[in-house]
């Protein structure tokens, strides 16, 4: 995928959607160049934005994206021990720990519980600047997660529930002078409250198909508004226990060090990766010769968006256009526009930030710089062109 995107590229993407099986799809679905735009290159791009970089590893190129729902061939993936062989005749999701009746269910006997369609679109932890490819959004299919738990019957100690995938792998887990070669399955945890709400969803379907192998086939959970880790793939068992699970990918990988000033002193503060933090970013900014569009996206954990404001230069914050039939998906990825009238020759930069109903601010990378951790980064992701 070169840094010279045509109307065709975007066109075929958009063409991709017809199999999606999907009807009704409202306009702003199909953001699609005019007959006579083309898109402008980001400076700050790669020479080449290279889609599949490892055969377990997938990112979209933000340039092309042409529509709300992510083709299943393009929506991104990553992970940490590849892609397990699951059969789907013969696969059960197993209950387990503290649960009245340890449940054994197959794809079968999850839809008969019955199922629910959710609009959601997330992102990698890992997910950044410049090139933001670690993102996607899907219409999903599933049962709630509650739905499943009721059934087993959760027992009053349970306090956390963890789900684990059919992927693993062999770890070294240091304890203090020794390091111990084990094999762990990959896991993470949610709280009791979390697991109970009505947000959790056991999926089977992206956008009307059967989940692929990328994405997690037969069965995946999806926590709506949190990160990609959270949303484990391949998933095998949910067990229900009273300790804090303390998995590799929940208690030492997937965390944020960041420094904050705490009654004027400075605290490192560690978090664990859950619900997205506030972000926008540029996708793509096309051009008809005269005036230029900016099309943008935005991400979160759900909290609806107060704005998007768009910056030129060092211009003042612009209010951008949010589009309204994407906000009215809480989970999905919001879609904005902006309009430049012109620009003088030579090189610009133009920036977004997204503001929520709570007054929360998309931070820039500068507020940004007590975070050592790369994980989590909203900051505002500034694009580089030239006229």
């Amino acid at each position: 995928m070169t840094q010279q995107i045509t109307r065709r590229d975007v066109v075929r993407t958009g063409l991709a959607l017809a199999g999606l099986g999907i009807v009704g799809l409202p306009e702003w679905v199909l953001p699609a160049l005019a007959q006579s735009e083309t898109v402008l290159p980001f400076l700050d791009f790669p020479e080449r934005v290279i889609t599949n970089p490892a055969p377990d590893r997938r990112i979209i190129d933000p340039r092309t994206i042409n529509g709300a729902f992510t083709p299943k061939d393009q929506f991104f993936t990553t992970q940490h021990y590849g892609h397990p062989k699951v059969d789907v005749a013969t696969y059960t999701l197993r209950v387990s720990g503290l649960v009245d009746r340890p449940l054994s269910l197959s794809l079968d006997d999850l839809r008969k519980l019955g199922s629910r369609e959710l609009v959601a679109g997330f992102e990698c932890s890992g997910n950044r600047g410049p090139v933001q490819g670690l993102s996607s959004n899907a219409r999903w299919t599933g049962i709630p997660l509650k739905t499943v738990l009721d059934k087993a019957g959760v027992k009053p100690e349970a306090r956390e529930f963890v789900f684990f995938g059919a992927d693993r792998g062999e770890e070294d887990v240091e304890w203090r002078t020794q390091t111990f070669k084990v094999q762990q399955q990959f896991g993470r945890a949610l709280t009791r409250e979390k697991a109970l709400s009505s947000d959790p969803i056991l999926v089977w379907a992206l956008n009307g198909d059967p989940l692929t192998v990328h994405q997690g086939m037969p069965l995946r959970l999806l926590m709506p508004g949190w990160y990609g880790v959270n949303n484990v793939k391949w998933l095998s068992e949910i067990h229900a226990q009273e300790e804090a699970y303390l998995g590799k990918f929940q208690a030492r990988w997937y965390r944020t060090l960041k420094g904050e000033m705490i009654d004027g002193e400075m605290k490192w503060v560690e978090t664990a990766i859950t619900h997205m933090q506030l972000k926008s970013y540029i996708a793509r900014i096309s051009t008809d010769g005269t005036r230029y569009k900016v099309l943008g996206v935005v991400l979160n954990d759900g909290t609806p968006l107060k704005a998007v404001e768009v910056r030129v230069d060092e211009g003042p914050w612009q209010p951008a256009t949010l589009d309204a039939s994407t906000t009215k998906e809480k989970y999905g990825w919001k879609f904005f526009n902006y309009t430049i009238s012109s620009l003088s020759p030579g090189e610009h930069t133009v920036v977004s930030r997204a503001i929520d109903v709570t007054g929360k601010i998309q931070p820039t990378a500068q507020e940004l710089e007590n975070k050592k951790s790369f994980l989590e980064d909203n900051s505002q992701t500034v694009r580089k062109i030239k006229i």
